[in-house]
């Protein structure tokens, strides 16, 4: 398995190998001693695992975890194709504004690391796209905060041939600097005292 830093601080991509016979295809899309090589962690912690089904032109995010509690992410596309995007949202942080995009399909089976306290968003690229998640914590409703994945000044990759398809909740999300002004974002450092308490080995 093969890993590459992002654009944003501790965010990351991994390629796993695809192995390809006459009976179909075998991947592993986390492994444990590649995922500690490359982020320093003896230890992926998971609470719950996520699945989510998506049209063509659905827009998701960008979502994130109050921090604390604070969530660390590990997603890949099981089926379809999808633009899936890392945002700096830590105030504080060395690449604070900065964004990284993946293009997540079946083929290659790419993955990407969200550490804790980033924000996540990806646009599906095709119908029944899959997207599958593994996180360090469990759903809290009044835990999860969303910002707007159209803001302007942000001005994620969305495809020019997508028309957008959004939640109630993500059309009216408020922008990254609105969120600033009233003290809604994480804190980097905090953020990366949380994230060695749970991604280490108890």
């Amino acid at each position: 398995m093969d890993a590459r830093k992002l654009a944003v601080d501790g965010a990351l991509e991994f390629t796993p190998k695809v192995f390809d016979d006459d009976r179909g295809r075998f991947i592993s899309p986390f492994q444990e001693p590649a995922f500690s090589a490359a982020t320093g962690h003896t230890l992926f912690r998971v609470a719950q695992t996520n699945h989510s089904e998506s049209r063509r032109g659905v827009v998701r995010g960008i979502h994130y975890t109050a921090t604390p509690p604070g969530t660390a992410k590990y997603v890949y596309c099981a089926r379809g194709q999808a633009l899936d995007i890392v945002v700096d949202i830590r105030v504080g942080s060395p690449t604070f504004g900065q964004w990284d995009a993946v293009l997540m399909d079946q083929r290659d089976f790419r993955t990407m690391y969200f550490p804790v306290g980033v924000g996540h968003a990806f646009v599906a690229l095709t119908d029944n796209t899959v997207m599958s998640y593994m996180l360090s914590s469990s759903y809290v409703p009044e835990n999860e905060l969303a910002l707007s994945a159209l803001d302007p000044a942000l001005g994620l990759p969305v495809p020019d041939d997508i028309e957008p398809v959004l939640s109630e909740r993500d059309s009216v999300a408020e922008t990254l600097a609105e969120a600033e002004a009233r003290g809604a974002l994480p804190d980097y450092g905090r953020c990366q005292e949380i994230e060695a308490e749970i991604c280490r080995r108890p």
